[in-house]
C-alpha cells in the first residue's frame, strides 16, 4: 500500500516545534492536510516540554490559500459530517494548545487559511502579504472565522471583511490588530526570534496567561479574577517562581524547568 504523501510536517527545534503545511504552492485546505494538522497538533498537545509552536507555510507560495474548492460539488448535502464539524474540530484543537502559538506567514493568509492563523496566538505577517475572507465572492461563509475575528477587531470591521471579501494589507492587518509583527524579509525568521524570547520565559507563566486570557473572554468579571486567583497560586507553588527570583537577586538568566 503506497504511503499518504506528508502534507504536514513537524519539526522540533528544542523547546520550540514548527508545524509546516505542505500541500502544494497554495497549501490548499484539503481533508487529508486536516487530518494531519489535527494528528500534528494532537501529538503536539500531549508534549509538556514544548514551549512555543509556529505554524507556517513552508517553501509554498501561500502561508495558506484556503480550501480547495474541487471538494465542494460532491459533499453538498452532506458538508456538516464531511467537512464542517470535522474543520471545526481542528480548529479548536490548534486554538486550545496551551503553550503560547505563532503564525508566521510569508504568503497570502485566505479564506480558510486565514482562520487557520486566527486560531494562534501572534501572527508575524510578511510585509507586502495580504489576509482575508475571500468567501462572499463564491456565496461561501468563514464561519469559525467570523467569530474568532470579530472578536479580534469588533464586530464592524468584521463584517466590512466578510461582507466585502477584500483582502487586508500589511499596515491595516497591524493597524486593526490582525498582526501582531511585521517582517520585512521573512516572517518565519522574526517568528522563531518571537518564539525564542517566549520560550526563555516562565513556561508556566505563559500557559497560564494564556488560559486566563482566553478564558476572559467568555467569564464575567468575578468568575474571571477567581480564576486569576488560583492561577496566581499554582505559579507560587511552582519551583519556576523561585528560579525566576533566585536568578534576579544572583544577576543572571534563569533557567526554567516549567515545574
Amino acid at each position: 500500500m503506497a504511503t499518504a504523501p506528508a502534507l504536514v510536517q513537524t519539526i522540533r527545534r528544542g523547546v520550540i516545534a514548527e508545524i509546516a503545511l505542505a500541500n502544494g504552492p497554495l497549501n490548499l485546505v484539503t481533508r487529508a492536510m486536516l487530518r494531519q494538522l489535527n494528528q500534528a497538533v494532537c501529538e503536539l498537545a500531549r508534549e509538556p516540554d514544548i514551549r512555543c509552536v509556529i505554524l507556517h507555510g513552508g517553501d509554498a507560495r501561500a502561508f495558506c490559500a484556503g480550501s480547495d474548492i474541487r471538494e465542494f460539488g460532491p459533499i453538498r448535502h452532506d458538508a456538516s459530517e464531511q467537512k464542517i464539524l470535522f474543520e471545526d474540530m481542528v480548529l479548536r484543537n490548534l486554538a486550545r494548545l496551551t503553550m503560547p502559538t505563532i503564525a508566521a506567514i510569508d504568503g497570502p493568509a485566505l479564506g480558510g487559511g486565514f482562520e487557520l492563523a486566527l486560531c494562534c496566538d501572534l501572527r508575524v505577517l510578511r510585509r507586502g502579504v495580504s489576509v482575508g475572507f475571500p468567501e462572499c465572492h463564491l456565496g461561501g461563509l468563514a464561519g469559525n472565522g467570523a467569530v474568532r475575528v470579530s472578536r479580534l477587531v469588533g464586530p464592524a470591521r468584521a463584517k466590512q471583511m466578510l461582507f466585502t471579501g477584500e483582502q487586508i494589507d500589511t499596515e491595516r492587518a497591524l493597524d486593526w490588530g490582525l498582526a501582531n509583527f511585521v517582517a520585512d524579509i521573512s516572517a518565519l525568521e522574526m517568528a522563531r526570534k518571537v518564539a525564542d524570547t517566549i520560550s526563555a520565559r516562565g513556561p508556566i507563566s505563559n500557559r497560564l496567561a494564556k488560559e486566563l486570557v482566553e478564558q476572559s473572554q467568555d467569564e464575567p468579571l468575578d468568575a474571571a479574577l477567581l480564576r486569576s486567583t488560583v492561577a496566581q497560586q499554582n505559579i507560587f507553588d511552582s519551583d519556576d517562581l523561585q528560579e525566576g527570583a533566585a536568578a534576579f537577586f544572583q544577576k543572571r538568566a534563569p533557567v526554567f524547568s516549567g515545574r
